[in-house]
Parts: C-alpha cells; structure tokens; sequence
C-alpha cells in the first residue's frame, strides 16, 4: 500500500468513526421508499382518495399502509380492490403494508376470525401487499388475560397469512407497556408469539414516550423481527402528536440500524394535532424527513 493510498483510507475511517451508526448505512444497495401510513390523512382518502395519492406523491411518497379495509365488500376507500389496485398502479405507487381491523375479533370464535383473515388475505394479495398487521386493541381489552389471548390469536394468524404468501405483524402502541403488577402486553406479545410467523412494526413515537427502552434497545433484544417502522414526532409541551422536525424526538439520534432491525418498510405518520391540516402536515414532514432524516434509512 503506497503512502497516498494508506492516507485516503485512514481519513475515511477516521470520518465514519465519527458517523451515527445508520449513517453508515446510507450506500446500502437496498433503497427504501419513503411511505405515509394514510390513516394520517384518512378523512381526505375517504372524500377524494384519487387526488389525495396524486398530491402525497407530488410531496415525494412512494409507498402507503392502507387503513380501513372492508372485509365483507372486499373494499379499500370505497373502491374494490382491483380498482384501488388499478389506481396505485396508475400512479405508480405501492402500498405494502395494511392495518386490518382484528381487535373485534379477539373473543370471537377462530371460524369468525379465519373467516376474516381469509379476506385480509385476498384484499392485500389484489393490492400486492407484502404485510398484514395488527394495528389496534380496544382500551376495555388492554388486560393481562387479553394480551395472551391475543398473543395466541396472533400465532393463529401469522400461521394463516403465511401460509397465505404473506408476511404477518403487530403494531404497538403505548398501552402494551403499561405495568400489570410486573408484567406488561409487549413483553407478553414478544415471548409468547413465533417470531418466524409474527413479525413487529415498531412505532418508535410511543416506544420513546410509553417505554423504558429505546428502539436500539428492543431491536438488540430482538434483531432482524422489526421489519417495519412508523415514524413520527411528540410535541415539546403536551407530548402530542405532531409533524417531524416539531417535536422533541432527535432521529438523528434514536433512529437504529435498519439491517439490525430487519427493516422491509417504514411510514411516516400522525395521528392527530395538526398545526394546520393533515394534507399540510404530511407535506411538512415529507420535506423535513428528506432533507434531515432521509439519509439514515
């Protein structure tokens, strides 16, 4: 090795020494599309979800989870899911995810619920859709008895999506890491669970408001089982929601590695509390995550 060659080389380690860990990341081979769970901009879906895709994909979306799914009519948004599907294509996006509405069928019985995922199964394989997921308890379930219930109906269904063609997770929120005298739902839902039939999507908001772990530090304890992420930002003085760049969580800082992760997709959301309007906010966190964030994933 000649002096200008061993030079160059040093300089470049002595640079990467100093980058956060996803920085070092950012010439994978893999690129991931920047993705917007709709359920931020639902009302606007449900009145026009034609133009709505149009003017998120004029903000630089790519991707979208659905919210919303109609099991008995086979519907997304109103649109049967050939059309919808026609839709995407035509403008030339993708949805891989989807939040399907499983809570009320937590005591009902398996026939019912297999019923259901059978339709999830066929409405996500009409739109492409590479995951399935379990967004939502209702707060009168959020018990101890009821999380391993509901870890059992997971099992039953991250069986049945499988063995459909897809994959299957589970969407946290900040109840699961209530304390219950010791114990608490996520840690039930992660030991209880199959990790190669449920997989888990991370949102890192309330894991950084209700949890006493960072995201590095769930993903360490189980790496390569968080394969998608939601991403969205807390405000300073009410702990709300609110758009990326607003709030008090420091991305650059808490965001993990997305191969240690297992990563497959990620969407920006928010739930509520818009400075202006939900249009307005997903186009104000699409440019804040492009310019700022973008290039850790």
């Amino acid at each position: 090795m000649n002096r200008r060659t061993f030079v160059e080389k040093t300089a470049l380690l002595g640079v990467a020494a100093f980058l956060p860990l996803s920085g070092l990341s950012n010439h994978r081979a893999q690129r991931y599309k920047m993705g917007l769970q709709l359920y931020t901009i639902h009302e606007d879906m449900t009145r026009d979800a034609l133009s709505t895709l149009k003017a998120a994909k004029t903000m630089g979306y790519e991707d979208f989870e659905t919210f919303g799914f109609d099991g008995e009519k086979g519907t997304f948004y109103g649109y049967q899911s050939s059309d919808f599907k026609k839709m995407l294509e035509d403008l030339e996006i993708t949805a891989s995810s989807g939040h399907y509405g499983f809570s009320s069928y937590l005591h009902k019985p398996e026939a019912d619920l297999r019923r259901f995922v059978d339709q999830c199964i066929q409405g996500a394989h009409a739109l492409d859709t590479k995951y399935i997921t379990w967004p939502w308890i209702a707060p009168e379930q959020r018990t101890m008895d009821n999380y391993k219930l509901m870890a059992e109906k997971l099992n039953v269904i991250g069986e049945q999506v499988t063995g459909g063609g897809l994959g299957f997770a589970y969407h946290n929120h900040g109840f699961e890491f209530t304390d219950h005298n010791g114990e608490n739902g996520f840690d039930t839902i992660l030991k209880d669970t199959d990790p190669s039939l449920v997989k888990l999507q991370m949102d890192m908001y309330w894991v950084m408001r209700s949890s006493a772990y960072t995201p590095k530090e769930l993903i360490s304890q189980q790496p390569g089982r968080y394969v998608m992420w939601h991403i969205k930002d807390m405000d300073k003085v009410t702990g709300d929601y609110t758009e990326l760049g607003n709030g008090a969580i420091d991305y650059a800082e808490i965001l993990p590695d997305p191969a240690k992760s297992g990563l497959e997709f990620y969407f920006l959301e928010q739930g509520g509390n818009y400075a202006h309007s939900p249009m307005k906010s997903v186009a104000d966190s699409a440019d804040y995550f492009k310019k700022h964030l973008q290039q850790y994933i």
